[in-house]
């Protein structure tokens, strides 16, 4: 991941609302150091930091990875910037960043075996959709657990706390496209 973008991004989001360290702390429940080293590139924010920060600004996640517009777009993972999360046993690609005009961003997922990520809910309007492309996920919903298999899909609105578990033995991958409500 490269943080320095990350941090530029994160930067100029701020400043183009006219906020201050101390405001977006507040907001985010992200400490002020913690936000200035982002800014700086000397952090690496966790996939939840950039949630909350996402959240508490009411940006689209991928917003930190944005690319400029072009007719089309190939995406080649082994090019993209990677964020570890949950000690490595989670890794995240930014396929497509947020499009205000469709108001939807992609990723890919990798989740080793015995892998836990609990995702704070997103704003009311916003939904997920996770396919699995390989191997088996559990996910919680509030407090309903739901299993699927290898080419099976879920959709959910996701201003709800919810929870991805690989319980299983095989590496777990799937895309995630995020909708948010115009």
């Amino acid at each position: 991941m490269d943080n320095l973008n990350i941090g530029q991004r994160l930067k100029a989001a701020r400043q183009n609302r006219n906020m201050t360290l101390d405001g977006l702390a507040e907001i985010t429940g992200v400490s002020k150091p913690m936000l200035g080293q982002i800014e700086r590139g000397r952090s690496s924010p966790t996939v939840n930091t950039l949630w909350k920060i996402a959240t508490g600004m009411k940006i689209p996640f991928s917003s930190f990875f944005q690319e400029q517009r072009t007719e089309y777009t190939i995406v080649d993972l082994q090019k993209q910037n990677m964020i570890l999360e949950e000690n490595g046993e989670m890794r995240v690609y930014s396929l497509f960043a947020f499009d205000p005009i469709r108001s939807y961003e992609a990723f890919y997922i990798e989740f080793d075996s015995g892998c836990e990520h609990h995702s704070d809910k997103h704003n009311d309007g916003v939904e997920e959709y996770v396919f699995v492309v390989h191997g088996n996920l559990d996910m919680i919903l509030n407090d309903t657990k739901i299993s699927l298999k290898e080419t099976q899909a879920i959709r959910f609105e996701a201003n709800i706390p919810h929870s991805y578990l690989n319980p299983y033995e095989d590496i777990c991958s799937v895309y995630n496209m995020i909708f948010y409500q115009k």
